[in-house]
Order: structure tokens, then C-alpha cells, then sequence
């Protein structure tokens, strides 16, 4: 049986999109993703959400989240399945294909990078992550777990090539947390 998608699709989807947006424009900081559908497993509500207010049948979508997951997102957001380098909109709730071989835009038009969503164990406003750029006054920390080893060192290798990269998207349960390309974490 296939789980519903938002309760109201108009305005939930706008909600979502105003909670990304809000996360997007202050790096770092936790938003909270209402409401939320409840996605099959192993989606949770947060990523939910946000692939239903992002994806649409022009936006290649790359998923490790099982068949009942990919019929769930192809019902509702109506997203193309795309091998990881192809796509727009990457969602992964186990370890991620590795960044370099993501679609990070081109010179001409970096806006076309993927959006890498990523389900963590936990975020906290306060932690080793310390985040600087756009968006951001000084530098605001995070507190992140359930990232594969090695995550930000290897986003960090993606630096060089800036205006080109990944935005990602941080999802636990029905909270977010955005990392735009522009921000820097040391």
C-alpha cells in the first residue's frame, strides 16, 4: 500500500520550501521541516518533505532507499530515476556516492549542481562543526552525527572548483540543516 505523500499538497510543499529556503540562507542553523509526510522507510519525514517540494518530473533523482521508497518518490514527486552522476537531486540514507563523481555544474552554469539530501543520526545547534560563509555573521558551530568517515575532507577536496559544487541538505527525523556550497567548514 503506498504511503500518502503530503496532506495538503500546495501547501505543505510550500512550507517545505520555505523551511529549505530558511535553512539555505542561514548555513548551519536546525529548522524544523511541518508538516511532514511519513515517507516509507528508510526516508524520514525531513527528506521526505524536501524531495517532495523540490523534485518534479524535470528533476533526475538518484536514491539508495529501496523500491517501496523509489515508487514513493516517482508517485509523488513524479522525479525520473538517474544514476548518482546524472542527477539533481541525490538522497541518501546510507553512505553517499562519493561527491566528485556528482553533477557539480559547470563553469557556465554552476546553479545545475546536484543537491545532495543526507540522512544523519542526530543534529545539534552546538558542536565540533564550525561553519563559515554567507548566511553567517561570524561562524556558528554544528553538531552532527552519522556522517561517513571522511565526508568533509572530502567535500573539502570539491573547494577548488567553486562556483561549481553540491549544496547538501542534512535530514533527521523532521529537522534540516544546510551546507550551501558557499559555506566553508573547517
Amino acid at each position: 500500500m503506498m504511503q500518502p505523500g503530503f496532506s495538503d499538497p500546495v501547501l505543505d510543499a510550500q512550507s517545505a520550501f520555505r523551511a529549505v529556503l530558511e535553512a539555505m540562507s542561514h548555513p548551519g542553523r536546525i529548522i524544523p521541516v511541518a508538516p511532514a509526510p511519513l515517507p516509507p522507510v528508510p526516508l524520514s519525514p525531513a527528506m521526505g518533505a524536501v524531495a517532495l517540494a523540490l523534485a518534479d518530473a524535470d528533476t533526475p533523482l538518484w536514491h539508495d532507499a529501496g523500491a517501496e521508497a523509489g515508487d514513493w518518490l516517482r508517485f509523488h514527486a513524479g522525479s525520473p530515476l538517474a544514476e548518482a552522476p546524472r542527477a539533481m537531486f541525490l538522497l541518501a540514507t546510507g553512505t553517499p556516492p562519493a561527491l566528485a563523481g556528482l553533477n557539480l555544474g559547470t563553469e557556465e552554469a554552476p546553479q545545475e549542481g546536484a543537491t545532495l539530501l543526507l540522512a544523519v543520526k542526530s543534529l545539534r545547534p552546538a558542536g565540533v562543526l564550525r561553519l563559515r560563509g554567507p548566511g553567517i555573521q561570524h561562524e556558528t558551530a554544528l553538531g552532527v552525527e552519522g556522517l561517513p568517515e571522511g565526508f568533509w575532507a572530502e567535500r573539502a577536496a570539491l573547494r577548488p572548483l567553486f562556483p561549481c559544487g553540491l549544496d547538501i541538505i542534512l535530514c533527521c527525523d523532521s529537522q534540516i540543516a544546510a551546507i550551501p556550497r558557499t559555506t566553508e567548514v573547517v
